[in-house]
This record gives C-alpha cells, sequence and structure tokens, in this order.
C-alpha cells in the first residue's frame, strides 16, 4: 500500500502524524504542501474519496484564513471556487492529507489512524 503524506514539516500535527505512521511501519511519501501545493484535481479527489464536507478541507486557525475573511465568504463561494482557492496556497488546507489515492484522512486523530491505516 503506497501512502502519501502531505504535510508542511514545521506543523505539530503533521509531526505527530509523521511519528504515528513510522512507529507502526507505515511506509509513506511525504510530499511538503506549499511547495507542492495539491491541484484542484487532486483536492477534488481527496474531496470524493474522503466523504467529508469541503469547509473540513479549510485549515479554520490559519492566518490566512483569517486574514482572507473566509468563515463569512466561503457560504458565498461554489465548490470550484472553494477548490481553486485551496489550490492557490498550501497554507489554507488542513493538515495532514494522508491517502492511499482510495481512503483519505484529514489532521491527525489517533484512532481515525488506527482504524483507517493500520
Amino acid at each position: 500500500m503506497s501512502i502519501l503524506l502531505i504535510q508542511y514539516p514545521k506543523c505539530t500535527t503533521c509531526r505527530k502524524a509523521k511519528a504515528w505512521l513510522e512507529e507502526n511501519g507505515v511506509n509513506y511519501t511525504a510530499k511538503h504542501i506549499v511547495e507542492e501545493t495539491p491541484s484542484k484535481e487532486e483536492l477534488k479527489q481527496y474531496l470524493d474519496a474522503s466523504g467529508l464536507p469541503l469547509k473540513k478541507f479549510f485549515n479554520t486557525s490559519g492566518i490566512k484564513y483569517r486574514e482572507l475573511q473566509l468563515k463569512d465568504r466561503l457560504a458565498d463561494m461554489s465548490e470550484d471556487e472553494q477548490l481553486e482557492l485551496l489550490a492557490s496556497d498550501g497554507m489554507l488546507i488542513k493538515r495532514p492529507i494522508v491517502t492511499d489515492g482510495k481512503k483519505v484522512t484529514l489532521g491527525f486523530k489517533e484512532s481515525d489512524f488506527e482504524e483507517t491505516w493500520k
């Protein structure tokens, strides 16, 4: 199983996810979310595979999210516009994203990782 860890190396949550994968012997490839921001198409695939609402993909605690006042603006944007916005800046995306192409986890919750990646 080939796992992709899309992360921001300085992010504490990403470090926890990475440590969990390593401790549990899960092979993965890491991708820097800012240097290699997922494309709109990739984000759409992750969205569809995750079964989560699109708003969960936004890093709501991020500076950029607040600067752009997205809390007030997202409701008026189409899914297409939101995906376009996410693809424009990796810092807007909730992280880490872990996927094998079929399943996706967003953020790090040990119970979710146990269930999905063990």
